[in-house]
């Protein structure tokens, strides 16, 4: 039998959410941004561990200077609301010590989990603020300037920012601009074990999500601006960084 997603209105959120760059202005109340936060700390968690952190950036001068720091969008800046989710190893290594346990050095794996968790809380941030007529977009440049943003944000080892997600209401522009597309679930999911695409599957793939026409010039142009690009390489560099404080000693 044939379902209709937009039946669920829960599905039908989480098909139309889309980016939202530019906001009205108007300010999100109180009771809206502790909503937000609420969903997003009951995501779900490792263990119930709650392996991450949440910085939520009121202070306009911080707002101004990440605008800047995370790949020079001024839109940051203007959001109402800022929240940063950092994967949280130290808490834990903090409260074994203080609980006199035999704790080990933290490793990659443990960091990755925090990220996992991490991800889940924002996106339940994400989820429910569009549901409340907020837009959202994410900001994974947070990642960049390991050092920068350390210092500013008073970052300690074995903390990592894994992205940072802006808030606003969004312009009627917003709302109206068409949510770019997304691949059928066949070039997506496969069943027991991975399938690789290639060939043709690979152009039907790109042509769904940017269009079927000049796929090699597409690809040059994603690749230049994207995968070879200089912030792309900040990238690598910063995380790499972030990861030497998960080796054990």
């Amino acid at each position: 039998k044939f379902m209709n997603y937009y039946d669920n209105n829960t599905i039908k959120e989480l098909i139309d959410r889309k980016s939202i760059r530019v906001f009205t202005g108007k300010k999100i109340p109180n009771e809206i941004k502790e909503a937000i936060l609420i969903a997003s700390v009951n995501a779900p968690t490792a263990g119930n561990q709650q392996l991450y952190s949440i910085i939520d950036v009121t202070d306009q001068e911080l707002k101004n200077k990440l605008a800047i720091t995370c790949d020079n969008q001024p839109f940051i800046a203007k959001a109402d609301l800022v929240l940063i989710f950092c994967a949280d190893a130290l808490k834990y290594i903090d409260a074994f010590k203080d609980a006199n346990c035999n704790v080990r050095e933290a490793g990659v794996g443990d960091i990755m989990l925090a990220c996992c968790d991490a991800m889940c809380a924002s996106q339940n941030a994400v989820t429910a603020a569009w549901a409340l007529g907020i837009g959202s977009c994410y900001i994974g440049d947070i990642l960049e300037n390991r050092e920068i943003h350390k210092e500013i944000l008073n970052l300690p080892d074995h903390v990592l920012p894994v992205t940072m997600v802006v808030f606003g209401y969004p312009t009627d522009q917003q709302l109206d601009r068409k949510k770019p597309s997304r691949a059928d679930l066949k070039y997506v999911v496969s069943e027991n074990k991975y399938n690789r695409l290639q060939g043709e599957e690979l152009r039907e793939f790109i042509g769904q999500k940017f269009g079927r026409d000049d796929y090699e010039n597409k690809m040059q142009r994603i690749c230049d601006f994207k995968y070879n690009s200089s912030f792309s390489k900040e990238l690598n560099r910063s995380v790499l960084k972030y990861l030497e404080e998960f080796k054990y000693k």
